[in-house]
């Protein structure tokens, strides 16, 4: 664990004014909606996940926590709609600006994915092709989703390596995949990922095989593309300062359950179930009460 960056203490401010400005202002149809969604594997007939629900309104921010198998990706991939074959939501509703994707076709899925919402996983290296220079790749992804041009795609591609902090976009362009490190690749998963300006990210355990320094440099990223654009993020991560960093709202999920779900300051600083006290141990050790201390900070200022 790390201590809060400059960019950190900022990013906590900025989150602030936002929570404020958002306080005060009507409150957005939800971009994702999740109702008492049941995951059951039908190879099994076993219930993998059972009623979990947020809503995911514009600029907002969610993190999902728990242990691995506790059924964190399965919820991602389902509101994704790319679940395994042998599960199916078997309950509840799944909502993506205010269609049921029980509705959708699979060429409306394709509309969806990318211009509604995108993700980012673990592994970037899975998701581009070796075979294909990455900025080609980026280029591809706009030439389909808006019919832009040849040279108009290679340009939108360009600054959007710029604006993921790539050094060199232009040499990042025209290289494949085994020249960058998982840092870089993650960036350019992230560039592709918003490529069409998605409604929605989620970001599925996004920087956990990334060292501690790029870890923060990605998380900067997201928080900023959430300030600059009114993204809505939805952030996977077995970590608690991860989710401590930039996430609004916080579900703690155990054996496909959530057990207990509220403001993420709530939550963190007064855990009422057993399972996120321990949580809550486990990661004190590493100093998430210096994660903590400035919204800590903040709420006392603002009860004085």
């Amino acid at each position: 664990m790390r201590t809060l960056s400059r960019n950190a203490l900022s990013r906590n401010a900025a989150l602030d004014r936002g929570r404020a400005q958002a306080s005060a202002t009507p409150v957005a149809p939800p971009v994702i909606a999740v109702r008492d969604v049941h995951i059951t594997d039908r190879v099994t007939d076993r219930e993998i996940v059972h009623g979990i629900g947020f809503d995911l309104t514009p600029g907002k921010a969610i993190g999902i926590v728990g242990e691995s198998g506790s059924g964190k990706t399965l919820t991602c991939r389902a509101v994704l709609g790319i679940l395994p074959p042998h599960f199916e939501v078997s309950g509840g509703t799944v909502e993506i600006d205010g269609t049921d994707i029980e509705t959708l076709t699979p060429r409306g899925w394709t509309a969806l994915r990318g211009t509604t919402i995108s993700a980012v996983f673990q592994d970037p290296a899975s998701y581009l092709n070796p075979s294909i220079r990455v900025g080609a790749q980026i280029a591809e992804v706009i030439r389909v989703k808006t019919g832009a041009k040849r040279r108009e795609a290679r340009r939108r591609a360009l600054e959007l390596l710029t604006a993921v902090r790539l050094r060199d976009p232009e040499l990042v362009y025209g290289q494949y995949t085994y020249e960058l490190s998982g840092g870089m690749l993650q960036r350019v998963l992230i560039a592709a990922a918003i490529a069409v300006e998605p409604r929605a990210l989620i970001a599925d355990e996004a920087t956990t095989a990334l060292d501690v320094t790029v870890q923060a440099e990605i998380l900067d990223l997201l928080a900023e593309l959430r300030e600059r654009t009114g993204l809505a993020l939805v952030v996977v991560s077995h970590d608690l300062a991860v989710i401590a960093q930039l996430c609004d709202e916080v579900l703690v999920m155990r054996q496909g359950e959530v057990v207990e779900q509220g403001p993420t300051r709530s939550v963190l600083h007064d855990p009422q179930h057993a399972y996120t006290r321990l949580l809550m141990a486990e990661h004190e050790q590493y100093g998430l009460d210096t994660f903590l201390a400035p919204n800590t900070e903040k709420a006392e200022e603002e009860a004085s």
